[in-house]
C-alpha cells in the first residue's frame, strides 16, 4: 500500500508498479514490446508527426497558450546574438559568423505530450470522507507538483515529463483514421462507433500499443496558415466521447499505454457533464492521466502517415516520440517519428 494514499480510485493502476511509480502504463513498454514495434518497419520510410511548432498560430484556439517567440541572447558585456552576428569580440582578425537565440516556448502550444502531472482530481485518497486534490498514484499538489498560490514554487517534482523522456517513448502505434469515416463532421465517437471503425478497417489493439487517432484537424490547421478559425476548428472533426462509460472501460481493458491525436484534447474540451468520479470537463483526461497513468498526445500531424498506411492496407507502425527531457515540466513539445 502506497504511503500517500489509503484508498485508490476504483479501476485505477495506482500502486500496480510500486508505491513510488511515476510511469503508469508506460511500464508495459517492455523490451519485447519494443521489438514487436520495430518489426513493423518493412520499408524504412519515416514520417514526421509534428506540426510546425508555431501552429496553430495566435492564441484563439487556446487563449492561455501562445506561439513560440524567438528572443536575443544577451552577454554580460552587452553583446547580443540574434539571427547572425559578425563576431569579432577581442579578435580583430576573426572572420567567424555565428547564430544564437533564446526561445520562449509554451510547452503545450502545438504538438505535445501531457505528463501524468497535467491533470489530477478531487478524490478521497486519505479515506477520511473528504476528497482532496491528488494526481496519479497519490502524488499531491504543493508537496509534489507546483506549490501553494503565491509561493513561487513551480514545476513537478514528481510525475514530470522527464520520466516519459527517460523511457525513450518508443512502441507500436495503431492508426485509427476517424477522418476517413466521419469526414469533417464534429462527432463524439462512443465505444460502439469506435468498434465499428475497428471492424470495418480490420484493426486490432493489444496491450502495450499506442493508439493514434487521425481526425482531420491537422490538415485543417495547416490550411489555415497560422490564422486559425477557432470556432470552425472546435466545431469540426471527430473526438473520443469521454462521457461514454464503455469507452473509458475499453481504454482500461485494452492495455494501451498512450493515446495521441491530431486535435486539441483527444476529447471535446468544450463540453462538461457528469461522469465516473464526478462532474468533469475532461473525463477522458481524468481517466487516462489520473486513474490509469496513460499519457496523452495532442495536435500531432498524422495525415501523411495515415494515408501511407491506408495505401499499404496497414495500420501499425513504429512510433518513436520522446518528449524534451525537461525536469519538472508537466508537458512538452515533441517531434514524433512514425516508421513503416
Amino acid at each position: 500500500m502506497a504511503k500517500r494514499w489509503k484508498r485508490r480510485p476504483e479501476g485505477s493502476t495506482w500502486g500496480d508498479w510500486g508505491d513510488d511509480d511515476q510511469l503508469g502504463r508506460l511500464n508495459l513498454l517492455t523490451p519485447e514490446r519494443v521489438k514487436r514495434a520495430v518489426a513493423e518497419v518493412r520499408e524504412g520510410l519515416a514520417f514526421c508527426l509534428s506540426l510546425p511548432l508555431d501552429l496553430p498560430g495566435g492564441n484563439s484556439v487556446n487563449p492561455k497558450r501562445h506561439p513560440p517567440k524567438l528572443q536575443p541572447v544577451f552577454e554580460k558585456d552587452g553583446g547580443v546574438y540574434f539571427n547572425y552576428v559578425w563576431d569579432r569580440h577581442d579578435h580583430p582578425g576573426n572572420m567567424d559568423v555565428s547564430c544564437d537565440e533564446a526561445v520562449l516556448l509554451y510547452s503545450q502550444y502545438s504538438t505535445q505530450w501531457d505528463s501524468l502531472a497535467h491533470v489530477g482530481a478531487l478524490f478521497d485518497a486519505d479515506g477520511d470522507g473528504v476528497p482532496e486534490p491528488v494526481y496519479y498514484n497519490g502524488y499531491r499538489p504543493g508537496e509534489h507538483v507546483g506549490g501553494e498560490p503565491g509561493d513561487g514554487r513551480l514545476g513537478a517534482r514528481k510525475l514530470g515529463i522527464e520520466n516519459v523522456a527517460n523511457t525513450c517513448m518508443q512502441g507500436r502505434g495503431v492508426m485509427v483514421d476517424l477522418a476517413k469515416h466521419f469526414g469533417d463532421q464534429r462527432v463524439a465517437v462512443n465505444y460502439r462507433q469506435l468498434m465499428e471503425v475497428f471492424d470495418k478497417d480490420g484493426i486490432a489493439v493489444e496491450e502495450g500499443d499506442i493508439l493514434a487517432i487521425h481526425a482531420g484537424w491537422d490538415d485543417m490547421i495547416l490550411k489555415m496558415k497560422g490564422k486559425p478559425d477557432a470556432e470552425k476548428l472546435h466545431a469540426s472533426c471527430a473526438v473520443l466521447d469521454g462521457y461514454d462509460p464503455k469507452m473509458l472501460q475499453w481504454i482500461t481493458d485494452s492495455g494501451i499505454v498512450a493515446i495521441v491525436s491530431d486535435n486539441m484534447g483527444v476529447e471535446d474540451s468544450r463540453r462538461t457533464g457528469d461522469t465516473e468520479g464526478g462532474h468533469s470537463r475532461l473525463p477522458l483526461h481524468r481517466h487516462c492521466l489520473f486513474r490509469l497513468g496513460v499519457n496523452l498526445g495532442e495536435l500531432w500531424y498524422l495525415a501523411e502517415l495515415a494515408k501511407a498506411l491506408a495505401k499499404r492496407k496497414r495500420y501499425r507502425f513504429l512510433l518513436t516520440a520522446p518528449p524534451l527531457r525537461m525536469p519538472g515540466a508537466v508537458g512538452s513539445p515533441v517531434t514524433p517519428v512514425g516508421t513503416i
